[in-house]
């Protein structure tokens, strides 16, 4: 059984790594077509951003935030709750910890800490909104979630405008960030907000791959009748992955708003939340693969805004290569024959195994 399960997990892996190489070659072709100087922008693109040791600095501060989102994601789709409210939890994660971190003082030490579990807490709160109307209502989670998404922005516009308004700047901007407040900075946009989101992963890989309930998580997610019929309380189990999935979300937005920020101004939207799911799709789910798609995205990212910067190509190359990742990661067909030949083969040496212990 392991052995099946093993190579179901190399087939998986080498389908993902073939949907991001055919991606990368197609856009490489387009490229090819529309710029001027295609040597130049390839060069850029996927060359420049290892060169340097500035351009590392922004790829591991593009990576941390998309570090939170793609694994608060993975345990938010464990349980085939497809709750895409995951930007609204970032966002009111940041909104929490950036009303805390102005509103209060409570002194050194405590202010972040207080200003890091606010925004956690209010991203479990919102996750839990469209996963109790799915399972108490029977409400679609997809349409639920993705019109909180709007609610928590209006919101936390509502909130910035009135609460923490800076009324002495030329923008609708926040007062200043008190500086008790702030995560320790290792450089420039390097922040302790890193250090938290490698411990979290590792902490989520032990949680869903050696823990009971991290079992339990993983059997919803498979075969809910099943779980159900094992003694595992599928409502709390599929409750808990939200729950989870919201505090890890909310953290990062806190993170990211105490770590790269000084205020937080009008109509702020990151854009992280929906980035999570693209890197949830990478990883398979995985959390020890959330940081390989983090790094993907962000380096790719760094390399189209090089590109875009030094030659006429422009930065959308990388929603192209998305889009094409998407696509074929989602689409049921793609290597679906090679999929069928080897779910077949390992019938057959399961036979054969039988049969020599009979």
């Amino acid at each position: 059984m392991k052995i099946k399960h093993r190579k179901m997990n190399y087939f998986e892996t080498v389908r993902t790594l073939l949907a991001i190489g055919i991606a990368v070659a197609f856009t490489v072709i387009v490229i090819l077509f529309v710029s001027d100087q295609p040597a130049s922008a390839l060069y850029s693109f996927f060359v420049t951003p290892i060169l340097y040791f500035r351009y590392w600095s922004n790829i591991i501060e593009l990576m941390t935030p998309l570090l939170f989102t793609g694994l608060a994601v993975t345990f938010i789709l464990q349980t085939k709750v497809y709750n895409l409210a995951v930007e609204g939890m970032f966002y009111v994660g940041g909104m929490a910890a950036a009303m805390v971190a102005i509103l209060m003082n409570p002194g050194a030490g405590i202010h972040v800490l207080l200003a890091m579990s606010c925004g956690a807490l209010a991203g479990a709160v919102i996750s839990l909104i469209p996963s109790v109307l799915k399972l108490k209502f029977e409400a679609n989670e997809i349409v639920s979630s993705l019109m909180l998404n709007y609610i928590v922005f209006f919101v936390g516009d509502y909130l910035l405008k009135t609460l923490i308004r800076d009324p002495g700047s030329t923008f609708v901007s926040s007062k200043r960030f008190k500086e008790s407040a702030r995560l320790f900075e290792f450089s420039r946009g390097i922040h302790f907000g890193l250090v938290i989101a490698a411990v979290l992963i590792i902490l989520a890989y032990v949680f869903l791959y050696h823990t009971k309930w991290g079992y339990a998580i993983r059997m919803c997610g498979e075969n809910r009748e099943f779980a159900r019929y094992s003694g595992i309380g599928v409502t709390s189990t599929i409750l808990l992955s939200q729950i989870i999935g919201g505090l890890i979300a909310g953290l990062g937005g806190a993170a990211y708003m105490m770590g790269s920020q000084r205020t937080i101004n009008y109509g702020w939207r990151s854009g992280y939340g929906w980035d999570g799911i693209m890197i949830a799709i990478i990883a398979r789910n995985n959390p020890k693969y959330v940081p390989l798609g983090a790094f993907l995205l962000a380096y790719l990212r760094t390399g189209a805004d090089i590109m875009s910067r030094n030659t006429s190509v422009q930065n959308e190359m990388v929603s192209l290569i998305q889009g094409v990742i998407i696509i074929l990661i989602a689409a049921t067909g793609f290597l679906a024959k090679y999929k069928k030949k080897l779910t077949i083969q390992m019938m057959k040496e399961q036979e054969v195994g039988k049969g020599e212990q009979g």
